[in-house]
């Protein structure tokens, strides 16, 4: 029996001696280790997510689909592009000329206006972010030759290229490089879908023209706005990126 408790007696100052020891102080050489060790970069996805995001509501919040909704594209078309001026101008005299009927649209409004997922890729090197901005929207066209209003789906991107650079002071922030849209891809559907000849002949004559003058359009509205958009960024995120892309490593994750 004495020996039995013995042991029992043993093994508690064992564990009373270990509990005390977990609760020491370490020494000074590790709490130099733990405090020295940098914390965690965040995950690539993280960065690139929280880019997109804050894109996407700086432009919503920055009025973007109030200015589709009120771009001036009957004034353009009514005036036959003369009060534009340059290369637009004679494009669409030109162009109006050839097709009269277009002078018979009585309205033409944009509604619906949306501002779909944003696409991010960087570039082979590293240094450089390419965000795709998809735009959609419904032109209502109301011409006394259709009869009847003439509803269009319109889809057009505009690309921001995002760089970072260091100012005097030595602070990075990331700026707007070129913002532009791709010729020749903006796309234009009839909403039903099937019109009969005559219709179809004004819609691929207004779409002739919107290719024309559309992308210009909404890009001089819409790149400005994404240039004041990353000035507002997160100033912990703006560094983050900014700091990636100055070193050209890759966060973006290809898919």
């Amino acid at each position: 029996m004495f020996q039995t408790g013995g042991l029992i007696v043993l093994c508690g100052l064992l564990a009373h001696t270990t509990a005390q020891l977990e609760v020491l102080p370490l020494p000074l050489d590790q709490n130099l280790l733990l405090a020295g060790t940098p914390p965690q970069a965040p995950h690539p996805t993280d960065l690139a997510g929280s880019l997109t995001s804050g894109l996407s509501s700086g432009l919503l919040s920055g009025g973007l689909l109030g200015i589709l909704q009120n771009l001036p594209l009957l004034d353009i078309l009514k005036t036959g592009g003369d009060t534009s001026g340059g290369l637009l101008g004679g494009l669409l005299g030109k162009v109006t000329s050839l097709v009269p009927v277009l002078n018979n649209i009585i309205d033409l409004k944009i509604t619906n206006p949306q501002l779909l997922e944003l696409g991010l890729v960087q570039s082979p090197d590293g240094h450089r972010l390419y965000v795709t901005i998809p735009l959609g929207m419904i032109l209502n066209v109301n011409t006394p030759l259709v009869g009847s209003l003439l509803k269009l789906a319109v889809k057009l991107n505009i690309t921001a290229e995002i760089l970072a650079v260091k100012n005097e002071q030595g602070k990075i922030h990331l700026v707007l490089g070129d913002c532009t849209h791709s010729p020749g891809r903006l796309q234009i559907s009839l909403l039903d879908g099937f019109a009969p000849l005559p219709v179809q002949s004004l819609v691929n004559s207004l779409s002739g023209i919107l290719n024309e003058v559309l992308p210009e359009l909404v890009q001089g509205k819409v790149c400005p706005l994404v240039n004041e958009v990353l000035s507002h960024l997160d100033v912990t995120l703006v560094h983050s990126i900014a700091d990636m892309l100055i070193h050209g490593l890759e966060f973006v994750i290809k898919v």
